[in-house]
């Protein structure tokens, strides 16, 4: 079976496969990262599963991953308050979004995904008296 290519969204070249400190630098915890062959000038990259060569999902620019994080923390305050379970609010995610298990995946969500999820996030959390984390 041919390896398929992982592609930059953004410039269409093909990302490489490499130690996280070549983005990371000294702040690097180990690991591996996808970077589009065109870094710096292009800044897409996505982390990758510990141990493996899969991504952890598609690349994304700056400004895409700090989205994603954003998303993160107002959906993870779902399960770490307690309202719903781990597995039950990434259910919840599937069922709001009307996506299988496999898609629903923040890694892998576009800016509008992510405004659409921290703007429902947000909703349960006030619903349930939990106030939302500050971004970082």
């Amino acid at each position: 079976m041919k390896k398929k290519t992982i592609r930059c969204p953004y410039c269409g070249s093909p990302a490489i496969l490499r130690d996280a400190s070549y983005v990371y630098g000294d702040r690097s915890y180990g690991g591996k990262v996808y970077v589009c062959s065109h870094y710096p000038d292009c800044d897409s990259y996505v982390g990758v599963i510990t141990g493996t060569a899969l991504p952890k999902g598609s690349l994304a620019n700056k400004a895409l991953r700090r989205k994603r994080v954003q998303a993160h923390q107002a959906f993870d305050q779902i399960w770490k308050q307690g309202i719903l379970n781990r597995q039950d609010a990434y259910r919840w995610l599937a069922e709001k979004f009307c996506l299988d298990r496999g898609q629903a995946h923040i890694g892998e969500f576009s800016d509008y995904m992510c405004e659409q999820l921290i703007r429902e996030a947000s909703k349960v959390l006030e619903y349930n008296h939990v106030s939302m984390p500050m971004a970082g």
